[in-house]
């Protein structure tokens, strides 16, 4: 999930925490619970530290052992040590509890996202991403928005807020893994394309309703649809073109990073009075018929790198960036 979200998880679960009669009356016991719970939900995401070094390494490493078995443990108890100290509370099993718990919560959210993460390192390099939630999910957001604020304005005890909060979004989970599977099993019985024997991928969008269906031909190109209504729509079809460029390209370590995360990505060459610029464009995350998620790189008519990127960008940032390198 994005960072906001992951911090109103974290004070959703501060909230949830005075089900412990130790946090509900004791207020220096809840503030330290408080701290757990805030680092717990971002401490995995410090991997984000490393885009001061650069975005490729980032990248290569994000959701990676940050978001491990044993991460798990070196999170919670460390941030439970800091908790501790900075509070002097003497509780420090129910404390490691509460944030193991919010560390845990962060991890298992990532995997029901497209990017998922390893959470099974070291006894699995396997990365693990159940598409079902989008990266950012507004009704996952709103709801604890919403009930943060009825904590904070006093509407309802945080006794009945997060346990109806956290119980409704077991069932919005469950609900949206169902659909998924209802969407893959009525693709391959309804739908030609999607056979048995067929690449047929369904991604989570930011709509509720709409799902993207990706298709990987037998020629290596890719069929993107969209799912709404009960009905798959065919929207187009893209294929990495055949270049010395794009190959070339694949030796660039902004280009490795991406094409590390996903199967789902092809190549763009576009010719320039200067040479060629490749994009290689990650599919999975079409929005408002555009790939944000990409990978470029800039060649002289030699071959030799010019300038590269990966990360998230628009089309038009991504002229933009191009337009500035050669002023």
């Amino acid at each position: 999930m994005d960072s906001a979200t992951h911090l109103a998880v974290g004070v959703g679960l501060a909230g949830l925490s005075h089900l412990d009669p130790l946090v509900a009356h004791d207020p220096g016991f809840a503030a330290a619970v408080w701290i757990g719970a805030i680092a717990g939900s971002q401490a995995p995401d410090l991997d984000a530290l490393l885009r001061f070094k650069s975005t490729a390494l980032y990248l290569r490493h994000h959701r990676g052992i940050t978001h491990s078995l044993p991460a798990i443990l070196i999170w919670s108890a460390s941030i439970t040590a800091v908790a501790a100290w900075i509070i002097g509370t003497p509780h420090y099993g129910r404390l490691f509890i509460w944030t193991t718990v919010a560390v845990v919560v962060h991890i298992v959210q990532d995997l029901f996202n497209v990017y998922g993460t390893q959470a099974l390192w070291p006894f699995s390099k396997r990365w693990i991403a159940w598409k079902i939630i989008h990266i950012f999910d507004p009704l996952i957001f709103t709801a604890h928005l919403a009930g943060i604020i009825l904590w904070m304005l006093n509407a309802a005890p945080p006794q009945l807020i997060f346990p109806a909060l956290y119980g409704l979004l077991f069932f919005y989970y469950m609900y949206r893994t169902w659909i998924h599977a209802r969407i893959r099993t009525k693709l391959i019985r309804e739908d030609d394309a999607c056979a048995p024997g067929a690449q047929c991928t369904v991604f989570p969008t930011r709509k509720p309703g709409v799902w993207n269906v990706v298709r990987r031909t037998a020629d290596g190109s890719f069929r993107i649809g969209e799912w709404r209504r009960g009905r798959l729509e065919w929207v187009e079809q893209v294929k990495t073109d055949e270049h010395p460029a794009v190959e070339a390209s694949k030796m660039n370590p902004d280009i490795q990073a991406l094409l590390r995360l996903t199967d789902h990505a092809y190549a763009e060459c576009i010719a320039h009075r200067w040479g060629f610029e490749v994009r290689w464009i990650d599919i999975r995350y079409r929005h408002r018929k555009q790939y944000p998620f990409v990978a470029f790189v800039l060649f002289d008519r030699d071959l030799q790198v010019i300038d590269s990127y990966v990360g998230w960008l628009s089309r038009t940032q991504a002229e933009r960036r191009r337009r500035l390198q050669f002023r």
